[in-house]
């Protein structure tokens, strides 16, 4: 990849900026200036250096987020703030995206990349992969409404759900319950309680796949994944 190129993709500043650190010698590869912005370099094999620290470069990146309420799950938007306004400018530069989306009063995992292919594979409806939720319900949540959940539910649109699990962490005027769902219809987990007489007061996402939110981040905080919960995204087959 050309240098100027390199330097501006992780945003060190725009391609004619990027040509005069070169022309000030304070990008070295090897050791060696490099004033010339036409110069091909690669990152994975060669030590690049702007004013004596060592740039980083990867293709990649894989963030988890716990999303905060009031925060909308888009790249970009003129009214409202976007989880991608939450990011440090280092990771904005990878341009990641969320995969899939989580309503703006809804909290919890929110997985962003620039992986598109990763993305895909985890959204698609053929996939089946399961979410998580914990919910706060409005109302006496019974063992009628797992059995319903468990056949699937009819939406106020007609639709039929998926069959979805229910579980009641505590049953009285509020409801603690988590439900695991393998589609991600518009507002489902609402609409799900709406269609057997309830209302969500709380909802939170806390897994996709095998991915489970880090207990450790605040609202609006993220981490990058590891290693391993990288490699388990990818060989991820749903059972």
């Amino acid at each position: 990849m050309r240098i100027d190129k390199l330097l501006s993709n992780l945003g060190y500043g725009s391609r004619k900026e990027v040509k005069q650190l070169l022309k000030d010698g304070a990008v070295k590869v090897n050791d060696t200036i490099v004033k010339d912005a036409k110069q091909h370099v690669d990152p994975n094999t060669e030590t690049i250096t702007l004013y004596g620290e060592v740039i980083e470069y990867k293709e990649w990146i894989y963030l988890m987020m716990n999303k905060p309420p009031g925060v909308i799950s888009a790249t970009e938007d003129h009214q409202e703030e976007t989880v991608i306004d939450l990011l440090e400018m280092e990771d904005q530069v990878y341009k990641p995206f969320p995969v899939g989306r989580l309503d703006k009063d809804t909290e919890g995992l929110l997985l962003l990349t620039n992986d598109g292919q990763l993305a895909h594979r985890l959204l698609s409806p053929k996939k089946h992969v399961p979410k998580t939720y914990f919910a706060v319900i409005d109302g006496v949540v019974t063992e009628e409404d797992v059995q319903a959940f468990s056949k699937g539910v009819v939406l106020n649109d007609g639709y039929l759900t998926k069959p979805g699990e229910l579980k009641i962490l505590k049953s009285g005027l509020r409801s603690d319950i988590e439900l695991t769902i393998t589609e991600g219809k518009f507002h489902q987990v609402k609409r799900m309680f709406q269609a057997v007489g309830k209302r969500v007061i709380y909802l939170q996402r806390i897994s996709m796949g095998p991915l489970k939110l880090d207990e450790s981040l605040g609202l609006g905080e993220y981490r990058e994944l590891t290693e391993e919960e990288i490699e388990q995204l990818k060989n991820y087959q749903v059972k």
